[in-house]
């Protein structure tokens, strides 16, 4: 194929435009920065949604099974029930309620969480690694308590100490409604990596947790872990079906909001970060309408030794197709390398700046993931390389209706 040949050799020649070479650099570098910038944006968004999603998971269930009105009776035959349904590998009873938390004059909200010390490690791989004490510390009638770390923090506590939990359902008395409080001994701490379980819970043993809430023998449901949470919302339905009534939620169904945001997100930063690649592949249209009138008198030549106007087109979209080809495996490489080390590239600018970009309190975590999906990447650089041939279709097509007598008439 000649028409290969030539268009390589376009390509590769010096020439006489420094112009033409330095519009044609820069849509290269367009393409390449374009690229890249999807590659490092996407890998980011990725490695974010999981590193939220595995912390969320270290602590919540997968599947969640709770009784109407927060009471579920009869637990124990419910918890034997599912333990027999596929992909359940350990469940735990619960009992969940809103509590302030008071020690030195400093308040928080915190959600109480009522836990089988020897249940709960298996649904909430997390409580497996309490610093400062043991989770086995919490022993019915004790009213021992474990916090969040960043809890304790905000509370100016630590193991050992006193605080008090204040409970919203208080006792009427003829003086009015008295809150109910208990005082608890702090026996250990916890550390999710996850802003909202760090400064938000609290767990105490679920036999404190039924006299404090008063739930009588009641629970307020189960907590199920499965060998593989994606299979968490079939599970979910499967159950269910099975018990009409009482609620059964999947770990998607806590944050909805979050998760369907960040799905949203991502598409949207995909289709904007397209029109860059797309600007930068349709700059090759001037770089090659240019090359066409630079090249008018060898297009001639061409025609007269034979070559058709098929074969004219060929040889620019050639030409056209190795510019998109440099630039989309310069920016595959480049940020394909980036996202693989953006641990690493982060922190030296906030050194360099002096400031700290991800705050854990608004991001919910304090490093910045990357995970690079290759069917992403595979799919930016086939929509890169398509936008880069869809751009040489017009010079190329111009370059074919060159008349060889007008070109040839002045040289």
């Amino acid at each position: 194929m000649y028409e290969l040949l030539i268009g390589l050799r376009y390509t590769r020649a010096k020439r006489r435009n420094s112009f033409i070479s330095f519009i044609s650099l820069v849509s290269i570098l367009g393409i390449a920065l374009g690229v890249a910038a999807l590659i490092i944006v996407l890998s980011v968004m990725n490695g974010f949604q999981s590193e939220v999603r595995d912390r969320i998971l270290a602590m919540a269930a997968h599947v969640q099974i709770s009784g109407p009105e927060n009471h579920l009776a009869n637990w124990q035959a419910t918890a034997n029930q599912v333990k027999g349904t596929a992909h359940v590998i350990a469940t735990a009873p619960y009992v969940i309620g809103q509590g302030l938390m008071t020690s030195g004059g400093q308040v928080k909200g915190a959600l109480v969480r009522g836990i089988d010390p020897a249940q709960e490690p298996g649904v909430s791989p997390t409580l497996g690694n309490v610093f400062g004490g043991k989770l086995t510390n919490l022993v019915p009638g004790g009213f021992g308590i474990v916090l969040g770390w960043q809890l304790a923090a905000d509370l100016g506590i630590h193991p050992g100490d006193k605080v008090t939990l204040i409970t919203p359902d208080g006792q009427v008395t003829p003086a009015g409604l008295i809150p109910r409080f208990r005082q608890f001994t702090v026996v250990g701490l916890f550390r999710a990596d996850y802003y909202p379980y760090d400064a938000g819970v609290a767990l105490i043993h679920i036999n404190d947790a039924q006299k404090l809430f008063r739930m009588g023998d009641d629970i307020s449901g189960v907590r199920l872990r499965l060998d593989d949470p994606l299979l968490a919302r079939d599970v979910a339905m499967g159950l269910s079906s099975q018990m009409p009534n009482n609620l059964v939620s999947d770990w998607s169904m806590e944050n909805p909001t979050y998760f369907r945001a960040v799905e949203i997100e991502k598409r949207m930063m995909f289709l904007i970060l397209t029109l860059i690649v797309a600007v930068a592949a349709f700059n090759l249209v001037s770089t090659l309408v240019m090359v066409v009138t630079d090249k008018q008198a060898d297009i001639a030549i061409l025609r007269t030794l034979g070559a058709s106007p098929g074969s004219i087109m060929k040889i620019f979209m050639v030409q056209g197709a190795v510019s998109g080809f440099v630039g989309t495996a310069t920016g595959v490489i480049g940020g394909v390398l980036v996202a693989l080390n953006i641990g690493t590239i982060l922190p030296f600018f906030e050194r360099l700046f002096n400031t700290r970009f991800l705050s854990s309190e608004v991001y919910l975590i304090t490093e910045l993931p990357s995970r690079v999906e290759w069917n992403d990447v595979t799919s930016i650089a086939l929509i890169s390389l398509l936008l880069a041939l869809l751009a040489t279709i017009y010079p190329s097509w111009r370059a074919s209706r060159v008349n060889p007598a007008q070109a040839l008439r002045y040289e």
